[in-house]
Formats: C-alpha cells, structure tokens, sequence
C-alpha cells in the first residue's frame, strides 16, 4: 500500500537563513536590498498556496498598503529567485505561472484543470521508483518535478 501526504507546509529552511541567502544573491546581482524585496520572500514564505505574480501583489498591498510594491518589481524578483532556484513555478499555459517557495519538502502536484485548484502530495514509492529508473538507465538525477493534471473530486461532482 503506497502511503501519500497531501496539503503540508514543512518548511526545510529557516527564514533568516532564507533571507541571508537572498540578500547574497541580490549583492552578486549587484542588486540592493529594498524591504518591497523582503516583503515579497516574506509572503511567499509565510504562504501555504501557489501564488501568480498578481495574486502577490494582491497580497502584499492588502498586507502593507503602506509599501508601494509596484508589479514590475514582484515579476523581476520572481524571476530572480527561479533563475536561482530558491522559488519553483507550475505553467498555466497562457494563464502563466503559479510560485510557491523552494524552502519546502520537495513535493509533487496534483493540478485541477477545472479550477486550478493545486494538492501537493508525497509518496515515496513513487520517489523510490523514480530513483531506481534514473540509476538503470545510467542517469544521475540532480531533481525532479511531478505534475498530475486532471479533474479534482470537487469540480467531478458539480459536472455530473
């Protein structure tokens, strides 16, 4: 019997050593250190969903009205932080990119083609299996990503 875990939060890295991370990558960027910077990788930290880039932005003004957080700069630190790996995205297609944060337990996605609803789940066969395929085919995996597109229980039972 597989055992799978849906919808957790772990985080894998603390914030401050997320922050110091960040704060080198935007100095080898040659990139200040703003707090509209900070407060992005705050909120995609403290955040438990996959998020676009307005959907931050969104957040973030209802967060800290205060802050005037333009969308421009939200595109060019998420793109910044995928470039180095410490944020993931899941494509939309023409509807974009969902982000979520890389300081997580590495996961895999169920993805809802009707509401776009995302489960992450963990199954460790499926990670064991994906391991010994990559070892007798002679590849040496560095990472993985798995995504299940299809039609959530939810969006099942209001189509019927």
């Amino acid at each position: 019997m597989t055992n799978v875990t849906t919808n957790f939060n772990d985080r894998t890295i603390e914030y401050e050593q997320l922050l110091n991370d960040f704060k080198n990558l935007l100095k080898k960027n040659n990139l200040k250190f703003t707090i509209q910077r900070e407060v992005i990788l705050e909120t995609l930290y403290n955040s438990d969903e996959h998020l676009t880039p307005e959907s931050l932005h969104r957040l973030i003004q209802e967060k800290f009205p205060e802050l005037k957080t333009g969308i421009a700069t939200i595109y060019r630190t998420l793109a910044l932080l995928e470039e180095s790996n410490m944020v993931t995205s899941l494509s939309f297609g023409a509807q974009g990119k969902k982000y979520e944060l890389g300081a997580k337990e590495h996961h895999d996605h169920m993805i809802c083609t009707e509401c776009g609803n995302i489960t992450e789940f963990v199954d460790e066969e499926i990670e064991e299996r994906q391991h010994s395929i990559a070892e007798a085919l002679g590849f040496e995996m560095s990472d993985h990503s798995m995504q299940i597109y299809g039609i959530c229980a939810k969006c099942q039972k209001t189509t019927k």
